[in-house]
């Protein structure tokens, strides 16, 4: 691994126009592995925050290293996946190096560029009227052919035309020559020995159907890297750089101090005793065997509760139970309650390092601010649970500066904020077995009707540990909870003064529907109910959801975007119901439906990731996200296609006219897609903030969203298209007129959309924003000689004259554009290779494999950047950028 990242930085340098390299690389080794005393112990790295996770892959045989990106171009992805015989050098052949492989990847990650192949149309079809490969740029050579082997002999043939597309067959490939005289481009095929650049604005490939055109607008890769924050704040060096210093960190049990406000203003509106509550829940159930827990509590001065206990068994849980707060008094000193915590975290353990503090506030103070620095400089990550709308604003930055966690509950009890936000900081570092996962999370106030029933799902993945909690506001209910056999579940324990009731399932919960029944004793009561479990079995992940926005701070009118990944393991699920809650500094609740249907916010369809737009602010400050998601029987699926973003596969290389193959890549049907047993979650997205939202009537701020799925076939003289209605405001409403438009050339279409001719749409009236359209027309004269292809856009207007971006560009065939060569030819390849004419440049049907389930490593890098250090990123914590 150091080998491959050394290599990488050198490589890197070089393509960045000498101003990025690797200079810190922590990598972290997990807690089972044996003691070395090179190990130290991680300040704010985790797994969580890897920027690169090294495991197994899912399917074996699939070692496709890939980049999990489904934000917008020019947006840091999420994370590199590695395996180990990749890291270990077994794949080299068919990825190339694996330090080039590791620079391509960092782009993806870092930059937020896409690749410049597309496995869905690794073919099209040029202005040269011949067939191109999708390929940046168009200097690099190689041969088209099919090429099949079974056992050790090998048959190539010229790819023929399909009849539908008019480009080449599914199972052509590309054959690179191995001796080329390009320099670009990397997010093509670094494998290349001539490839030490990216495509630039001189060699950038327009016309090709690549998801780096598709994404970013058809503009090169390196200009988005060059218009980065990253390279905007640099020069280039002139001495070469330093080698890259690894550091190797062990993780170890997780240290905690819990620092609670139980200043004067914590007595109104039931904080105090919310606090509790959550705190109950989170001691009883969240925190992790093995983890050690210190509590301090705080008003204008600040109290030791509770020194570091290591939590072995309920006898633990239930002793720190008995340390948490009584009475509400007195001023606010955050920083007091802070300094307080490293003197409980450092009377057992002398270092700070990659403890953890949970500072949970409902009021301002003014001198927060004077402990930001020994916050930065002591090591401790710092997650932040604001309650009600005054809880101070200058935390966040110690959340931010540290990888912190940073969630906010308003004083509507009903929402469960509270219980939600403690309930999500489980360990980052934990495997995934280990950490409780909440199934349902649902509250209400009664007035007229004084029941609240319904159903809680436990799937087969979870399980273990599963336990119920009631709260309640004026009474305790009467409670009822029955198994998927109809038996009735007794024993609630109930605490009358903290007015909860709680029940753990012994052993494993049986799978099914379970169902619950509470009444209120009185009007007006607010009653939840929360819902966790763990993993029934180590060796099989459970059903997991990560909720996010695209940013943490946003200023109005810019509009957001709601993400929630669904995932078991690293394999995406697909046909789930997602709904999105979203609630504003006053408690206000926005309710969105998110979809992963390639549309409107969603950037890729099937990937497992739900996307919406969010527009409605209603107010200033603090908001925060939770997101239910439900999967019926047979409904949602696992889905076994690869993953975008992955290393191109080279199916072999073309070496003084022969073809020196690789191992064939397994076979797998991609369109398989595994049905799942009915499932719930509930995961809680964060807070984020809002600022600049205007108390007057505004005018329409927000245009339709762009169509990113049009797609066009020939009936006949009829093209008929089909795609994605968007609506009014981005993916909300219905928009009031489509513009399609038509044209010979692809670029003249997208550079001059408004001048290509327009189609007759008179009959065409928008459908609700999601739904699907469907058109038919027939093409007037395209005015460019020998067109091959007539490209097809659209742009979408609303009532008040907004009008989208143009969308993708479809096409449909005339004839058939020039091939490569007889289409019957035929030869046998022996081995090793085989005399083979040059001909026009393809491309490989490329492959790409969701890997890994369970993390063996994840390594932390840190880029060097000339002239100035990079802020860190809140959510992806470095030691340097």
């Amino acid at each position: 691994m150091e080998d491959m990242v050394t290599t990488a930085s050198t490589y890197l340098f070089e393509a960045t126009e000498k101003r990025f390299f690797f200079k810190n690389v922590s990598i972290l080794i997990p807690e089972n592995w044996k003691e070395n005393s090179e190990y130290k112990r991680p300040k704010l790295e985790s797994y969580e925050h890897a920027d690169v996770l090294v495991a197994p892959p899912t399917l074996p045989g699939r070692d496709e290293p890939y980049t999990k990106q489904f934000t917008a171009c020019g947006e840091k992805g999420e994370y590199i996946h590695l395996t180990p015989d990749f890291v270990l050098g077994k794949s080299e052949s068919e990825y190339g190096p694996s330090g080039r492989l590791f620079v391509h990847e960092w782009a993806h990650l870092r930059w937020g560029v896409f690749d410049e192949y597309n496995e869905d149309e690794p073919y099209y079809s040029a202005t040269s009227k011949k067939i191109e490969a999708t390929r940046c740029p168009t200097g690099i050579t190689g041969i088209n052919r099919v090429y099949t082997c079974q056992g050790d002999s090998c048959v190539t043939r010229a790819c023929r035309i399909d009849s539908k597309t008019k480009l080449y067959e599914k199972d052509c490939q590309f054959f690179p020559e191995k001796d080329q005289t390009e320099k670009a481009s990397i997010m093509f095929m670094q494998g290349i020995d001539s490839v030490v650049e990216f495509c630039k604005e001189n060699n950038h490939n327009r016309e090709a159907p690549s998801l780096q055109n598709k994404m970013c607008n058809s503009r090169s890769t390196w200009d988005v890297i060059s218009n980065s924050e990253d390279f905007k704040n640099t020069t280039s060096m002139v001495a070469p750089p330093p080698p890259p210093v690894f550091s190797l960190l062990k993780i170890s049990q997780r240290i905690m101090c819990l620092v609670l406000d139980k200043s004067g203003s914590m007595a109104g509106s039931n904080r105090l005793n919310r606090m509790n509550q959550a705190a109950k829940h989170f001691l009883m159930q969240t925190i992790e065997n093995g983890s050690w827990v210190g509590m301090v509590h705080f008003d204008s001065t600040a109290y030791i509760k509770s020194k570091l206990i290591q939590i072995t068994s309920s006898n633990e849980r239930n002793k720190l139970l008995e340390s948490l707060p009584t009475a509400a008094s007195g001023g606010t000193s955050i920083c007091r309650g802070i300094k307080s915590a490293f003197q409980v975290l450092t009377g057992t353990y002398p270092q700070i390092d990659g403890s953890e503090i949970v500072l949970l506030t409902d009021g301002e103070d003014n001198t927060a601010g004077s402990c930001v620095d020994e916050v930065r400089q002591s090591g401790a990550i710092i997650h932040f649970i604001a309650l009600g709308p005054s809880a101070d604003q200058a935390v966040i930055e110690m959340s931010t500066i540290t990888g912190g966690k940073h969630k906010y509950a308003s004083d509507e009890a009903a929402n469960n904020g509270l219980i939600d936000a403690f309930a999500a900081l489980v360990s980052g570092n934990a495997d995934l077995s280990q950490q409780s996962l909440q199934l349902e999370s649902k509250g209400l106030t009664l007035n007229n009707n004084l029941w609240m029933n319904g159903t809680v799902i436990i799937d087969s993945t979870v399980g273990k540990d599963t336990f119920f909690l009631v709260t309640w506001n004026g009474q305790s209910p009467t409670i009822s909870l029955w198994d998927p056999n109809g038996k009735r579940m007794e024993n609630f324990t109930v605490d009358t003064d903290s007015k909860i009731a709680y029940l753990s399932i012994p052993g494993t919960a049986k799978v099914g529907v379970w169902t619950y029944s509470l009444q209120a004793k009185q009007n007006s009561e607010i009653l939840t109910i929360t819902v966790n479990s763990r993993a029934a079995n180590s060796s099989v992940p459970p059903i997991t959801v990560n909720a996010k926005m695209n940013k943490d701070t946003n200023s109005f009118p810019s509009p957001m975007i709601v993400y929630a990944e669904i995932l078991q393991g690293f394999v995406p699920i697909l046909g789930a119901n997602v709904t999105a809650f979203i609630e504003s500094n006053s408690g206000k609740t926005e309710v969105l439906q998110l979809l992963d249907n390639g549309a409107g916010a969603d950037s890729f369809k099937n990937d497992g990731v739900y996307s919406r737009y969010f527009t409605a602010y209603s107010e200033n400050g603090r908001y925060s996200l939770k997101v239910r998601v439900h999967g019926g029987t047979n409904a949602a699926t696992r889905s076994i296609r690869h993953p975008l973003n992955r290393a191109a596969y080279i199916p072999g290389w073309v070496v003084d006219g022969k073809i020196e193959g690789n191992p064939p890549r397994p076979k797998i049907d991609e369109d398989t897609q595994t049905p799942l047993e009915s499932f719930s979650r509930t995961a809680s997205g964060g807070a984020f903030v809002v600022s600049n939202v205007s108390n007057l009537p505004l005018p329409d701020l927000y245009p339709p969203s762009q169509i990113t799925d049009l797609e066009a076939t020939r009936d006949g003289d009829n093209i008929s298209l089909t795609w994605t209605a968007p609506g009014d405001d981005f993916d909300v409403g219905k928009a009031q007129q489509y513009i399609i438009r038509i044209n010979g050339s692809l670029l003249d279409l997208r550079d001059n959309f408004d001048d290509a001719l327009q189609v007759n749409t008179t009959d065409l009236l928008p459908k609700e924003a999601n739904s699907e359209e469907t058109f038919a027309f027939k093409p007037g004269n395209i005015s460019e000689e020998n067109a091959t292809h007539i490209f097809i856009a659209i742009q979408s207007v609303d009532k008040s004259n907004l009008t989208s971006k143009v969308s993708n560009i479809a096409q449909v065939a005339l004839f058939i554009p020039e091939a490569d060569s007889s289409p019957d030819e035929t030869q046998p390849n022996p081995s090793p290779g085989e005399n083979l004419p040059n001909s026009g440049v393809s491309i490989s049907s490329l492959v790409l494999s969701v890997v890994g389930s369970v993390a063996l490593v994840s390594i932390i890098l840190s880029t060097a950047v000339c002239i100035l250090n990079k802020k860190k990123n809140s959510r992806r914590p470095r030691t340097e950028f």
